[in-house]
């Protein structure tokens, strides 16, 4: 802090009384350069947090685009792991949710027990695998390793219900 010049204040009386001067204001004692230091290292640390939240938030959306792009490949159904196949219409709340309800079930395999897709029926190969197999959204397919559909699953169910189903599936597929 800058040394303060005193200043002689004079009271009713002959003798004058010297008192320091106030200390100043923190505002008073920056220069212009310390200010837009400060300002420049305040938008910098700010800047630096919205581009954390942004890689993130970006990390975030790539990883559900490309979990999305694998459980879009039909191709896998007979790849030799037992398969759940939802028929699935991405603007129907109830698939939403039957959707969430099976990623949870899922959780409780290991990786490469059983595999899940998603039969989009707003594409034309998801639509033909829900036409062959005669059902509609809000379905799940269970296939063997081999690709023989071994059950079919309609409507909504918990996440309990729906692992205890594929725990079943996979005994009956000999894994």
């Amino acid at each position: 802090m800058k040394r303060q010049k005193q200043k002689a204040k004079r009271s009713g009386g002959s003798k004058a009384a010297v008192t320091p001067a106030s200390p100043s204001s923190p505002a008073e004692d920056r220069s212009p350069a310390a200010d837009s230091r400060r300002g420049f290292l305040r938008k910098a640390a700010g800047g630096a947090v919205v581009v954390a939240a942004v890689g993130g938030v970006g990390w975030y959306f790539v990883s559900g685009v490309q979990a999305t792009i694998r459980e879009s490949d039909l191709s896998k159904i007979g790849n030799g792991i037992p398969t759940v196949v939802q028929i699935h219409d991405p603007q129907c709340p109830t698939c939403r949710a039957l959707q969430r309800e099976v990623r949870t079930a899922l959780s409780a395999f290991n990786d490469g027990d059983l595999q899940y897709l998603v039969a989009n029926i707003r594409s034309a190969e998801g639509r033909s695998l829900a036409l062959a197999h005669d059902v509609g959204h809000v379905t799940l397919l269970l296939f063997d390793g081999n690709g023989e559909r071994r059950d079919v699953l309609v409507g909504s169910n918990t996440a309990e219900d729906l692992e205890e189903a594929f725990r079943q599936h996979l005994a009956a597929s000999g894994v």
